[in-house]
Formats: structure tokens, sequence, C-alpha cells
């Protein structure tokens, strides 16, 4: 009952429910504007030194929840930010392209983007 009358407010306020994937703890893929903010947190298990390769499996988890957008992208999402951090499989960047390919789109090319804004920069 209370998780109904937050998620109320928060559709009748304009509020981006988020949704986060942690080891521990599972958000409900609730909508509540036509934003999506979905966020991928490993539990830092995984050293800094690490980082730069999926180290960990976590293609179940990532599938369920491009399963639940695939579900209500017609409803009225107009658009998402979906951020992962190293600490989640091991490679943000890696982890970000894996669920892109689940929702039917292409690799995201990181350098080609660190090039492009670098050259901004200049």
């Amino acid at each position: 009952m209370v998780s109904s009358l937050a998620y109320s407010f928060f559709a009748n306020n304009d509020i981006c429910m988020v949704w986060s994937m942690l080891a521990e703890l599972q958000t409900p893929p609730i909508v509540t504007t036509d934003l999506l903010y979905l966020r991928f947190i490993g539990d830092r298990s995984i050293q800094e030194k690490d980082f730069g390769r999926i180290q960990v499996d976590r293609v179940f988890e990532m599938q369920k929840l491009a399963d639940n957008i695939k579900t209500v992208e017609d409803e009225r999402i107009k658009s998402a930010i979906i951020a992962a951090n190293n600490h989640y499989a091991g490679f943000g960047p890696g982890t970000a392209n894996v669920f892109r390919n689940m929702l039917g789109l292409s690799d995201a090319k990181w350098q080609d983007r660190k090039e492009s804004l670098e050259q901004e920069q200049q």
C-alpha cells in the first residue's frame, strides 16, 4: 500500500522512478515518467586493478531488465539513461554494450566518442 502511494506520487509529480540493479536489491520496474533511468551497480567485489574486461556473468539479471524495458517501451517512455559502473561486471562500457545488444541496439563505439569529446574541447 505504501509503495503504491509512493509510485502514484512520483507519477503525479513527474518524478522518475530509478530502476537499480544491485547484488542484494532490485527495485521494481515501475514507469512513473516518460524517462527511464536504470543503474547497474556492483558490490565492489571487483578490485579497480582488475577493471577493463567483463569478469562477472550478469547476463541473466540483465536480460530480465531488458525484457522489462521491452514490455513497457510502448507505454510512454521517450528516452532512457542506462548506467553501468565497473564494479557491476568488471567493465562498465562492455556491460553497457551487452545491454544495448539485448535491446536490439548496436555497440557504442567508446573510443570514437572519446575522440569526439576531445575534439569538442579543443
